[in-house]
């Protein structure tokens, strides 16, 4: 759920995974792997992620509805 929701909430705002880790103070390959739900991140870690894209931290623990589409990497691969 939230690598879900951080990936959707990164692409909405068309960031990439390097600007997003740079503003938020953490490795690019790091924030990679929340988003592939291979790293486990703290409740601080996720209030920094939320405060880099300025949303509630509880935009993360939003629950996908039934059949969403799950969120797509950016086109290219990289943006801002």
């Amino acid at each position: 759920m939230v690598a879900w929701n951080l990936r959707r909430v990164r692409v909405a705002q068309g960031l990439s995974q390097e600007r997003l880790a740079a503003d938020a103070g953490v490795d690019r390959a790091y924030l990679g792997g929340l988003e592939r739900q291979v790293e486990n991140p703290t409740v601080d870690l996720l209030d920094k992620i939320a405060e880099a894209l300025s949303v509630p931290l509880s935009e993360l623990f939003v629950v996908p509805a039934e059949g969403a589409t799950p969120p797509v990497p950016l086109p290219g691969g990289r943006r801002r």
